[in-house]
């Protein structure tokens, strides 16, 4: 055989190798991603369980606990309009909803600070909402107020003795307040709007990703 053709079969041998090894190393990334993806959302399930299971009582009086479709690491907490009310065009909680948070925070840090659960929360995020009455700049800055007002609350809910020093220092840096205006307004079943469910308050709770576990890591050993 000479030698070109030699060359030419070894060449090809040495590509087909080479795919097939490209092959293999995607098959294992994308397996090692989804049980990634899996694990998170399993991570995701179980605390869903506990905060239902430890906020039976409020769930019974509206307050909506369930998975986020929009994203598979979060869980959201719905607190309708008659637990945390404000008054039209304000920003300071009425008592009624400061009993509420006084109440509800501090079971709900307790949840979260949980020895199964503490590393694997990243965020805590408190979302204002708005109707569509209004503009949409008044809206929005209103429900940014009224967001930062919640988190505020929840600094001085904590302040209890059923309360460690370690789970509020948890929880307070991984709260955080936004306002979203009427972006993400409630509708009814004949399609026109729900003002009354579209003014609420959502807490946000997302689980710690594949990404962030790594990250995480590779700055513990990066910096010992």
């Amino acid at each position: 055989m000479p030698d070109s053709e030699e060359s030419s079969g070894f060449s090809a041998s040495f590509t087909d190798l080479m795919t097939s090894l490209a092959v293999i190393f995607i098959l294992l990334l994308c397996a090692s991603l989804n049980n990634a993806f899996q694990q998170g959302q399993n991570i995701r399930e179980n605390i869903l369980e506990r905060i239902k299971n430890e906020l039976k009582e409020f769930i019974a009086k509206g307050v909506e606990i369930k998975k986020d479709e929009k994203d598979p690491l979060a869980i959201l907490i719905l607190v309708p309009e008659g637990l945390l009310e404000f008054k039209f065009n304000r920003s300071d909680i009425p008592p009624k909803g400061v009993d509420f948070l006084n109440v509800f925070i501090p079971k709900l840090a307790n949840v979260i600070y949980s020895e199964d659960f503490r590393d694997e929360i990243t965020s805590v995020v408190v979302e204002g909402h708005t109707d569509s009455k209004g503009d949409d700049e008044h809206n929005l800055k209103l429900s940014q107020d009224r967001s930062m007002e919640v988190v505020r609350q929840c600094l001085v809910a904590l302040n209890v003795k059923s309360i460690s020093q370690d789970t509020r220092d948890f929880f307070l840096t991984v709260l955080s307040a936004t306002g979203r205006g009427e972006r993400d307004l409630i509708y009814k079943s004949d399609g026109t709007e729900d003002e009354a469910k579209s003014r609420r308050v959502v807490f946000k709770i997302r689980v710690r990703s594949f990404e962030e576990k790594k990250i995480e890591r590779f700055i513990q050993v990066t910096t010992k």
